[in-house]
């Protein structure tokens, strides 16, 4: 055990060593921000109301400000004027996104529109989704369902009060959120409760930050347990997800909504991994 623990921290050294003097290769102009420590950056500036601790930090160094977080320079915009530069004036230049480890697992490595890189593939899988998926036309359609969904929220909310029972509403909506999501994206509701935990699971993993994306060595040792809670929704959703594709494929179940969005992705002849990505993200 001794060895093993020598052998960590020489590691971590000799890696802390090594991006020290590539930072001093490659010396850019950067906005001004607080300066942080080794290896961690200024990721304890951060507390849990982040956008917050952002406001404060931007008072101090301005509307574009650069922080180091963890390994990763990066630069936080928070003024509109600044943010209009970037998203609209410069979008090309700022589109990339970050291969984050959690959002690559839950996204197929980067098959929706969401997660993917600005590119070829992006383009194209905007312009199916923009042609055939979020239309007024499309959008139109389920206006009669959204109503009945929250008809049957409302009369579950009547009757709990009449009984004057407790509800839990943050349970309530969430449930309607998915059924509301399912009827568009599959045609019918699903009852199984292993498939809601995992729309939960993986809502929680989309907003929990990963230390392993900032300080990139100690990403394989998941210190956290995202990656293998994200590898866990993942096994749920794809196998679950296989069942219903070849439902779709094999049958036309007069009980389903027609045209919903599987059946437009399906008819796109977009391969299975790509379909799965964008209803990941939907």
């Amino acid at each position: 055990m001794p060895s093993i623990s020598a052998f960590i921290v020489i590691f971590i050294l000799l890696a802390f060593l090594l991006h020290s003097w590539l930072s001093k290769m490659n010396i850019k102009k950067l906005p001004p921000g607080p300066k942080g420590f080794p290896i961690i950056g200024t990721i304890h500036l951060l507390k849990k109301l982040v956008h917050r601790d952002l406001h404060h930090l931007s008072q101090l160094y301005g509307p574009i400000m650069h922080m180091k977080l963890g390994l990763k320079s990066t630069i936080i915009v928070s003024s509109s004027h600044a943010a209009e530069l970037f998203l609209k004036a410069h979008d090309p230049v700022f589109a990339g996104r970050p291969i984050r480890l959690t959002f690559n697992q839950l996204s197929y490595h980067q098959k929706n529109i969401a997660f993917a890189q600005y590119g070829p593939y992006w383009r194209n899988m905007r312009k199916i989704c923009i042609l055939q998926l979020f239309t007024t036309l499309k959008m139109n359609s389920f206006t009669s369902m959204r109503r009945e969904e929250v008809g049957l929220l409302i009369d579950h909310l009547q009757e709990a009060a009449k009984m004057h029972g407790v509800v839990d509403l943050s349970s309530r909506i969430s449930s309607f959120i998915a059924d509301v999501i399912c009827r568009m994206v599959f045609g019918r509701k699903f009852v199984e409760e292993e498939f809601k935990a995992s729309i939960h699971e993986a809502t929680l993993l989309v907003g929990a930050p990963n230390l392993g994306d900032f300080i990139p060595f100690i990403s394989m040792l998941d210190l956290q347990g995202l990656g293998r809670r994200a590898k866990g929704v993942t096994k749920v959703f794809d196998g679950f997800l296989d069942i219903i594709i070849k439902q779709h494929l094999e049958s036309n179940d007069e009980n389903r909504t027609k045209s919903c969005f599987l059946d437009a992705l399906l008819d796109s002849k977009i391969d299975h991994s790509s379909i799965k990505g964008v209803i990941m993200s939907s």
